[in-house]
């Protein structure tokens, strides 16, 4: 089995200047604000300052203020941005608002300013770096119908990959970094951790603001090394390296996806799950404890064969300790949906397959891997401990499959399938998505994989489009569903980083749970 990240995950000690650096923060934070507030309106810095507070991963602190100021740069948008020849500016305007659920024009005000009177982008810009990354960095909030953006993207990823190669451009490791992880796919914490640097050695950067994203960076790091070192406790009890010696053991690994208890107990029961079924249980054990489940009782435990009991009774414990939990805050309805969510969640039909080694068609497929992704499981799951902005109401839009969560499951299904098929294929596994679409069509796996990347970018603007204003749900409740494709795409952008840890997320983990970051 392969090595984990838990093997050296330093158990966390209390910070002795937990409250030295609060009250530093307090102070920092008051600077900021006071900033944020008095700068004017629709200027270039305080454009600027909104960008830094988001990527330095302080805007939690600051939601109300920046809420206020982005209402006031949209009143204004189409003036501005009609005005402004900046393309750096005006992408800047433009990704700031969308990402905030904003519905604004791409075209006039804004792309095709940057076009000759051929249609073609100014050859001028690609020497722009600055307005290159700008521009590359906002065509991410594309949605669908926007082939401006599309043809903005593949220009400034062309000439933004000569930058990369000269590392003696000022902004060559920006850019590097920016056609690897773009920000609108990137995780917030792991960003930010980034970004310091970058930030730091940007001689405009304010103090207030890097010091005051130090300190929470690390306030936060504590928070997570405690959480960490209990969920790591739970598990090392349970014992499942030894009693499940075929389930892969990535609890660290867990918590980096979602940066929660509860959660964190879910998904590592869940991956166990997905190897009892992917790679050990026969088809009759398999019908026992899908059964079990469906009954979710915990005399169903004596129907299941010894390992299975194992799994069965951690899962209903997890479960247990959740309804503890809400019922202390008068939120047990939670736990109907969270229960109701796991149930849906059968691999047995994929078991079925492996069984009489099917390859199913990419419709049959997709049908039940969108499901068995767990996907729509993780998001119900992720709500059950918000506070207020969660309703009953929530939980039938989730469980009702709207765009955004669909769109998820995409992205997590066709990403992981594309990097997994060569790790599975020494050992028995249920076909791929590259699989069935290979035999269905006739297509070869190069092939294969453009169309899946087509699909991953299409679900992308379905994502965007669920953003814009006026929303379904909560814009929290949409970041939730958004933050779990942004895992998706950290992990499983070039090979399966969960299941092969110590060669994609062991520097990650590292530096968002590990290092420390220097405050001076």
């Amino acid at each position: 089995m392969a090595p984990h990240l838990g093997e050296s995950f330093p158990y966390a000690s209390e910070c002795t200047n937990t409250h030295a650096y609060l009250e530093q923060q307090v102070q920092q934070l008051k600077e900021v604000r006071k900033m944020l507030i008095t700068d004017d309106d629709d200027s270039e810095q305080k454009l600027l300052l909104i960008d830094a507070i988001q990527r330095l991963g302080v805007a939690y602190h600051l939601e109300s203020e920046i809420d206020e100021a982005l209402q006031l740069v949209f009143d204004g948008y189409v003036i501005s941005a009609e005005e402004d020849d900046d393309a750096y500016t005006a992408a800047l305007r433009l990704r700031l608002l969308r990402q905030q659920g904003y519905n604004v024009s791409c075209g006039e005000c804004v792309f095709n300013k940057l076009k000759n009177s051929e249609g073609n982008f100014k050859e001028s810009l690609s020497s722009n770096v600055r307005g290159m990354l700008g521009s590359y960095e906002a065509t991410h909030l594309k949605v669908h119908g926007e082939d401006i953006l599309d043809e903005a993207l593949a220009f400034c990823t062309t000439h933004l990959q000569s930058v990369a190669k000269y590392s003696s451009n000022p902004f060559a490791e920006e850019v590097d970094h920016a056609l690897k992880q773009p920000i609108r796919k990137g995780l917030t914490r792991l960003e930010a951790r980034h970004y310091f640097s970058i930030y730091q050695a940007d001689d405009s950067h304010n103090t207030a603001l890097l010091k005051l994203a130090k300190l929470d960076f690390n306030l936060l790091q504590k928070l997570h090394q405690k959480e960490l070192s209990e969920i790591s406790a739970w598990w090392k009890d349970l014992d499942f390296a030894h009693k499940l010696p075929f389930a892969r053991d990535r609890v660290v690994e867990c918590y980096f996806w979602i940066l929660g208890k509860i959660l964190t107990e879910v998904i590592a029961m869940t991956s166990v799950i997905d190897d009892i079924y992917d790679v050990y249980g026969t088809l009759e054990e398999l019908k026992l404890f899908t059964e079990a489940v469906e009954r979710w009782d915990i005399s169903a435990i004596d129907q299941l064969p010894e390992y299975m009991r194992v799994c069965y009774r951690a899962l209903l414990d997890v479960y247990s300790e959740i309804e503890e939990e809400m019922a202390k805050e008068g939120r047990s309805y939670r736990l109907y949906y969270a229960k109701e969510a796991v149930r849906l969640v059968s691999y047995h039909e994929e078991a079925k397959w492996l069984q009489v080694q099917q390859i199913p068609t990419m419709e049959e497929y997709m049908s039940v891997a969108l499901v068995t992704s767990a996907y729509s499981m993780l998001a119900t799951t992720s709500f059950v401990g918000m506070g207020d902005a969660v309703t009953e109401e929530t939980f039938d839009w989730v469980f009702s499959q709207p765009k955004i969560v669909r769109a998820s499951a995409i992205i997590c299904r066709l990403m992981d399938d594309m990097v997994s098929p060569k790790f599975e294929q020494n050992r028995e596994h249920v076909a791929s998505a590259v699989e069935c679409h290979v035999k269905q069509h006739g297509a070869s796996e190069q092939e294969t994989h453009k169309e899946f990347n087509k699909q991953v970018t299409n679900a992308w603007k379905d994502v965007n489009e669920e953003y814009l204003i006026p929303t379904a749900v909560p814009m929290t409740i949409l970041t939730r569903v958004l933050n779990l494709s942004r895992v998706i795409d950290v992990i499983y952008k070039n090979e399966d980083g969960y299941t092969h840890s110590r060669t994609v997320l062991k520097d990650f983990v590292t530096s968002m749970l590990i290092d420390s970051v220097p405050i001076l």
